[in-house]
């Protein structure tokens, strides 16, 4: 299949991948570039970095991968485990500082940033509100939480991300039938499909990425939406997204 050209406008649902890890066999999917980055972008109009969650990347490093990339591709970033893991988001507005002074190299291929909370964090009305009070007196960029404890999906607790402009990723495998469904603001939307059954490793079967397809679609003509594949260990997410985006587009039987 010859890779379509990139869009120059942005589309409606910005569909990509946890990771811009091209396998060998998906190289003729992509265009030409002196870079994965700059081939998976000549398909996927977004990108999910997750290493910064495990690891800090140098001011010149965000600078070098918001120029590899076409004007209207964006980067979501993942924040910090010890914001979100060691800290459990308490106390840990000093940390918020060199995070954002680094990824705001991005300029505007900055799109979004992503807080995943880990499965033994209930919800603290106090103290999540604190922290996302802290995070939005240093950046007004669109911010997606990943909360992991049922404890979270309340209505309470979403309407606490929604005071503070915080949207609820809408997640598969859902660990509750609320955790399926994007919620907190409703000025934009971010899914993350980590793979089933197996997290991380299975691929979805056409009939999940038409449900998908037909689910996130109705939003997207209210607000933006984002749908980030992040079943990368075995390879599946790319071609998974490239289907996906293909249904999307209308061309369900290409």
């Amino acid at each position: 299949m010859k890779p379509q050209a990139p869009s120059h406008l942005p589309p409606p649902i910005r569909v990509g991948c946890a990771g811009w890890s091209l396998r060998s066999e998906h190289a003729p999917e992509f265009g030409e570039g002196n870079s994965a980055l700059q081939r998976y972008a000549t398909r996927f109009a977004a990108v999910e970095i997750n290493s910064s969650f495990y690891r800090p990347h140098k001011a010149g490093t965000y600078a070098r991968w918001a120029q590899s990339v076409p004007n209207d591709f964006r980067f979501s970033v993942k924040m910090p485990q010890a914001i979100s893991h060691d800290h459990g988001l308490a106390s840990a507005q000093h940390l918020l500082d060199p995070f954002l002074r680094d990824v705001e190299q991005l300029r505007d291929r900055l799109g979004a940033l992503l807080l995943q909370l880990p499965p033994r964090l209930s919800y603290d009305g106090r103290t999540a509100s604190a922290f996302f009070r802290a995070l939005r007196r240093r950046t007004t960029v669109a911010v997606a939480c990943e909360p992991r404890h049922d404890s979270w999906f309340t209505e309470v607790a979403d309407a606490m991300m929604a005071k503070h402009d915080i949207a609820r990723v809408a997640a598969d495998p859902a660990r509750c039938p609320e955790a399926a469904t994007p919620g907190g603001s409703r000025h934009w939307s971010y899914w993350r499909w980590h793979g089933r059954p197996r997290m991380y490793y299975s691929s979805y079967t056409e009939q999940d990425l038409r449900e998908l397809a037909e689910h996130s679609r109705p939003l997207a003509t209210q607000a933006p939406a984002w749908i980030i594949l992040d079943n990368t260990a075995h390879g599946h997410a790319v071609p998974n997204a490239l289907r996906l985006r293909t249904l999307l587009d209308g061309e369900a039987n290409a």
